[in-house]
């Protein structure tokens, strides 16, 4: 129970990667508000772990759900708000909410490149602007954002993407030398081919054609990247900041 009497926030909450991340946290003892854009998926994840952990919707360990766009930064101020009066404070950020809006630069619309880049890129920025003056002021935090490899090599036809993943790395070392000083800690973890709801629809071929490119040769899953991001909100990790953890199977090293 590393996280016994800790609070986490997890964006994207409500499938995937998010999903595991918010039960992981979860089964190690954290208060974890499940945050995603629709009440219908961020109440779902809040109810499996209140579920799991036998708790009714008014107790003081109950998981609690939230709906939001990330992207718009008022109403993320306003709940980022709810959140720190519903849970005092709070220990752990994971910002995992992302969109993908695929295609050839030359073709992409402004509404594509500027959907995933607000979503991806400033809904990181948005939610740990909410919360970090209380971090600041209890000197202790982790704020663990979730990029990606194709924000390390890059990826035809995600010039959007790439670009979003890459700025949220620069923006985790920028944060983590701003922060480390208040003994807040600001990590990124790059997951490589990952298996989701998000990546199902993609041919065998094409998975094929990927799995081929990773060393360890077969895909991760959203549990890898839940482990590592358990580890790096951990007080193991407690001397680790600025650092991208790539859960990808050898394919970048």
């Amino acid at each position: 129970m590393r996280f016994e009497n800790q609070n986490a926030i997890v964006t994207g909450a409500g499938r995937g990667i998010g999903q595991a991340i918010a039960l992981r946290l979860a089964a190690e003892g954290a208060r974890v508000a499940c945050v995603s854009r629709t009440e219908e998926n961020a109440k779902r994840i809040a109810d499996e772990i209140n579920l799991i952990r036998q708790c009714g919707p008014d107790s003081p360990n109950s998981a609690k759900h939230y709906a939001v766009d990330v992207a718009d930064h008022p109403a993320v101020q306003k709940i980022g708000a709810q959140i720190l009066q519903d849970f005092t404070k709070i220990d752990i950020l994971v910002n995992n909410a992302g969109v993908t809006r695929d295609g050839l630069a030359m073709r992409m619309s402004v509404e594509d490149w500027d959907a995933v880049i607000n979503t991806n890129l400033r809904g990181a920025f948005n939610f740990t602007q909410s919360i970090i003056r209380g971090m600041i002021k209890q000197r202790s935090g982790r704020i663990i954002n979730i990029t990606s490899v194709i924000g390390l090599i890059g990826n035809a036809g995600q010039t959007n993407y790439a670009a979003s993943k890459a700025g949220l790395i620069g923006f985790t070392k920028s944060l983590a030398r701003e922060l480390a000083s208040r003994s807040i800690t600001v990590n990124a973890i790059a997951p490589g081919f990952i298996t989701t709801d998000m990546t199902a629809g993609l041919s065998d071929e094409i998975k094929k054609t990927i799995q081929s490119q990773i060393p360890l040769g077969k895909t991760g899953t959203s549990e890898d990247v839940a482990n590592a991001v358990a580890f790096l909100a951990s007080a193991e990790a407690s001397y680790i900041t600025g650092q991208v953890l790539c859960v990808d199977g050898g394919m970048v090293m």
